[in-house]
């Protein structure tokens, strides 16, 4: 067997036979045979490895988008290596490209807010580097995004608890810098005009993403006369919060309080009441962006920039206890 068909292989190159793709790769398995990334190097231009560049405070979130991504690198013979990167530092542009070239990446993953950031975004387009961005702020025509609809779903949340008959429903924000948060904010709105409901904005709270966050605006918004009878938090790990701090007040939920979330982490089945939330398909979503970027970087013709696939993934509003009728329309 050729060692130029063995190496077609291993980089998933074109012109091979699926017979003979199928012969090398049975071959590879029976050896045990282990490709030195160091000798594909040296052999070539490439250098197998993907930058996975974050910045954000859920560890959750980071590890579903590192679990997605990695499995798609690995089966394709690529490495993936993280960096974090302060994406609201005035220098992020030229501190994001000088890591990427001195470790010589192939190709690069933005995660929120990195991937909010235009300037990172552009810096990266204009030096050619095959570019994937998870849920920017919009798609963009110049790079290819993957994403799922944050404002269509927070409309769907809101509008599961306006059927539930509740008015007065609290909202705390995500992180400032984040597209997405901003998209739930408004999906909330269009809910509350849908349904003829005047928007309050003493009802909506600020909050970025951390756990703490949550508990300190359940307090604030459970202070008020009257207080909501509902609160939707932008993710699940502030929508815990919101629970334990209805717990601190003695408050019933979902008796007295509905309290919903997004993102369906782990715990949002095994909280008390379980959550009700918005599933986002984080690992689906990052293992399609690693796709994506691959095609980019495998790709025998420059794909033109005006042509870049983007992916859109479907959500899913998960019902559980912690969401129930209104106490004023129990009677």
């Amino acid at each position: 067997m050729a060692f130029k068909t063995v190496s077609r292989v291993l980089n998933n190159e074109a012109n091979v036979s699926p017979e003979t793709q199928e012969k090398v790769r049975r071959a590879i398995k029976a050896l045990d045979y282990s490709p030195s990334i160091a000798a594909r190097i040296l052999a070539g231009n490439r250098s197998f490895l993907i930058g996975l560049i974050y910045d954000t405070p859920s560890s959750y979130y980071m590890n579903s988008v590192q679990t997605g991504a990695l499995q798609v690198c690995r089966e394709a013979g690529f490495h993936l290596i993280l960096e974090p990167c302060s994406s609201d530092a005035r220098n992020a542009p030229s501190k994001v490209l000088s890591t990427i070239m001195n470790t010589r990446m192939d190709g690069v993953i933005l995660t929120p807010p990195v991937s909010d950031n235009a300037t990172i975004r552009d810096a990266i387009v204009g030096q050619n580097i095959p570019l994937v961005v998870i849920s920017p702020p919009a798609l963009l025509d110049n790079i290819s995004c993957v994403a799922m609809d944050d404002r269509l779903a927070a409309f769907e949340l809101t509008s599961h608890l306006i059927k539930l008959r509740h008015s007065r429903i609290g909202f705390i924000k995500g992180h400032p810098r984040h597209g997405a948060a901003k998209l739930r904010l408004l999906g909330y709105r269009d809910a509350l005009e849908a349904n003829a409901i005047t928007w309050d904005p003493t009802l909506v709270k600020d909050g970025n993403f951390r756990f703490q966050s949550g508990v300190a605006a359940a307090e604030e918004l459970l202070r008020q006369q009257p207080r909501p009878t509902a609160i939707i938090a932008s993710n699940d790990e502030m929508a815990a919060g919101v629970v334990t701090g209805a717990h601190r007040s003695g408050i019933a939920m979902p008796e007295c309080l509905s309290v919903a979330g997004f993102d369906d982490v782990p715990f949002a089945s095994v909280t008390w009441p379980a959550l009700t939330t918005i599933r986002q398909p984080i690992v689906e979503m990052a293992a399609g962006a690693a796709e994506l970027l691959l095609q980019q970087i495998q790709s025998k013709k420059p794909i033109p920039s005006g042509t870049r696939p983007s992916r859109i993934f479907e959500y899913e509003l998960m019902v559980r206890e912690s969401t129930g009728q209104a106490p004023q329309s129990k009677d």
